[in-house]
Order: C-alpha cells, then sequence, then structure tokens
C-alpha cells in the first residue's frame, strides 16, 4: 500500500506545478499581483510536498511503534572467555552475526516521537535499532580490553534522526532520542528477544 505522505507529497507538488503554470500566464497577460500569488502559494505547496517527501525518504528502516513487540531476536553462542556470536533475526527477515567482546550483549535505538499535528499525517512513534556491542561487567575491563561495536540500523541517503536534530524548523513536528538501551549477560547460550516499547528497550529470554 503507498505511503499516505508519498500520496500527499505528490499531489502538492503537482497543485504547486498547476499554480506555477496559473502564474506564469497570469503575468504574461499583465495581471501581476494573480501571478505572484499564484507563484508564491505554488512555491508555498512545492516547499511542503519537498517536506514531506523528505520525511518519506528519512523514516525508511524505522517502524511504527504502538505497543511493545519484538525488534530482533537473538541467538547468543559463547565462543570463548568473553567472547561471543549474537545472531540477529529482525522482523522484516533480514540476518546479520556479529562477533562481540565482553561480558554482555548490548543493544541500543533510535526512537521518533511525532507531535499531534504530526499525528494528523499518520506519523506516530517509530523506531530503529542503532547500535550492538559488547559490554564487560568489569569498569577495567571497558578501559583495557578489546571494544567491539556494529551498526544494526539500515543506511538511507536521509536519517530523519539526525535531520532532526540538525533543522530546527522540525521540532515542532517531531521529538528524537535514543531509546533506553539494554543488556544482558551472553556467558551462556541463549534465545533471546529484544523488546521495544514507547518507554526504550529491553532484552527477555525468547520463547
Amino acid at each position: 500500500m503507498p505511503n499516505p505522505l508519498t500520496i500527499i507529497a505528490i499531489l502538492l507538488a503537482v497543485m504547486s506545478m498547476v499554480l506555477f503554470i496559473a502564474g506564469i500566464l497570469a503575468l504574461r497577460q499583465k495581471r501581476f499581483f494573480g501571478g505572484a500569488s499564484s507563484l508564491v502559494f505554488g512555491l508555498l505547496l512545492l516547499s511542503l510536498a519537498g517536506l514531506l517527501g523528505t520525511i518519506t525518504i528519512a523514516t525508511q528502516g524505522y517502524r511504527a511503534l504502538t505497543r511493545e513487540e519484538v525488534a530482533a531476536v537473538v541467538q547468543v553462542e559463547p565462543v570463548g572467555p568473553q567472547r561471543f556470536h549474537a545472531r540477529f533475526q529482525f522482523p522484516d527477515g533480514r540476518r546479520a552475526t556479529f562477533y562481540l567482546f565482553g561480558d554482555a550483549l548490548y543493544v541500543d535505538a533510535h526512537i521518533l516521537k511525532w507531535r499531534p499535528m504530526a499525528n494528523l499525517l499518520g506519523l506516530h512513534t517509530a523506531y530503529e535499532l542503532d547500535r550492538v556491542a559488547g559490554r564487560y561487567t568489569q569498569l577495567q575491563d571497558e578501559q583495557t580490553k578489546p571494544r567491539t561495536v556494529f551498526a544494526i540500523s539500515q543506511k538511507k541517503p536521509l536519517d530523519m534522526f539526525n535531520l532532526r536534530w540538525r533543522y530546527t524548523l522540525l521540532r515542532p513536528l517531531l521529538d528524537a532520542e535514543y531509546g533506553s538501551a539494554t543488556c544482558m549477560a551472553a556467558d551462556k547460550p541463549a534465545h533471546l528477544e529484544v523488546r521495544v516499547s514507547t518507554t526504550g528497550l529491553l532484552i527477555r529470554q525468547g520463547g
């Protein structure tokens, strides 16, 4: 099903083109006020279309969140002292395996919380898992032993999380924050579920 924002952006772009054409014709007929008004409104609609198009592209990879749900299933397999494999399976079917150092599996996420005015456009709280790492229990180990951190977010030409922090004009529409990171011991084989809710992340033993 087409994204509603994409449909709205296309409609706005078409309307802006109609207004541009009407404005140019009015100027040729020396109706300067009407022509200028059409061009201004056309530019405004084109800007809105561009904003909605940017939001559509920049939220690719994020998943809508309405309740607690499984963000990933992880199979942990120790392969030595403070070393383990973490095999991820994501809801969209993607799989990835990471070789990590540490005593525990660590995962964090980006959370997009849209404000009520954006909810009217069909935009609601969304999340994307961001990084996976190995975490040591002892501080000295964190400071001296090998660190392993990998990105698990999908690459995209634009990322709404980064755009929110870069451009203040998005503040009335969106709060962007790091979800609470979560970790679990990885010293024995385990089948885990990384779950996400509007309050953050948690890891539970899988069924």
